[in-house]
């Protein structure tokens, strides 16, 4: 791809800027990716197997180096989710779900509806809101793009159950209700208190345990 030339401004130009007008050019902005391009990137080895990457609203976002503690925390919500939904619902951990052709992120535990008729349907695709029930990120140094970016994508693309484990803060954020322009409940709930999701409401989780 040739690289963009820079715009120079004559005079005349100069003056218009300078009265508060942009003339004919246009602003400068961030080139999105889809998600084909995006396995296009990886196919062609300009992703590495090995990096940690997300594709965000068309933008490729490079996740931090998975600690210890975060990879205890998503193996142990796994078991307790598992446990409590076996047989009602798929319980994924790390794995794509596929919101729009900009976005396919990677929540650390993801709770899908199951076909009977079809077991083997997420075997040549990737599950999609309507099929997502509810999505948890476990937060140790992820939390201000947990709580913004990553809200507002799956508010955005309605995720109608979204949990933000907030390991620092000692705390469980719930977001419901979503619209276009993000969450419209969001609550912190703590030490103490109960939460049930919300395809599940027979099924309560305190939130010492999801803590841990």
């Amino acid at each position: 791809m040739a690289p963009e030339r820079a715009t120079e401004i004559v005079p005349s130009e100069a003056a218009a800027v300078s009265d508060g007008q942009t003339g004919d050019a246009d602003e400068p902005t961030p080139r999105l990716f889809t998600v084909d391009e995006y396995y296009k990137m990886a196919e062609a080895g300009i992703l590495r197997p090995d990096e940690r990457v997300q594709l965000i609203e068309g933008k490729i976002i490079t996740m931090p180096a998975i600690g210890s503690r975060h990879a205890y925390n998503v193996r142990r919500l796994m078991r307790l989710f598992d446990a409590r939904v076996r047989d009602r619902a798929g319980v994924h951990s790390q794995s794509p779900i596929r919101l729009a052709n900009g976005g396919e992120p990677e929540p650390d535990v993801a709770i899908v509806t199951l076909d009977p008729s079809d077991p083997k349907a997420y075997e040549s695709r990737h599950p999609i809101p309507s099929e997502t029930l509810l999505v948890l990120e476990v937060s140790d140094s992820t939390l201000s793009l947990d709580l913004g970016e990553k809200a507002a994508m799956y508010a955005l693309h309605g995720i109608t159950d979204y949990w933000v484990v907030d390991l620092m803060g000692h705390r469980v954020v719930i977001h419901r209700d979503p619209t276009p322009d993000g969450y419209t409940s969001v609550r912190s709930l703590e030490s103490g208190e109960t939460v049930s999701p919300l395809a599940f409401s027979d099924i309560m989780f305190t939130i010492d345990e999801i803590l841990g």
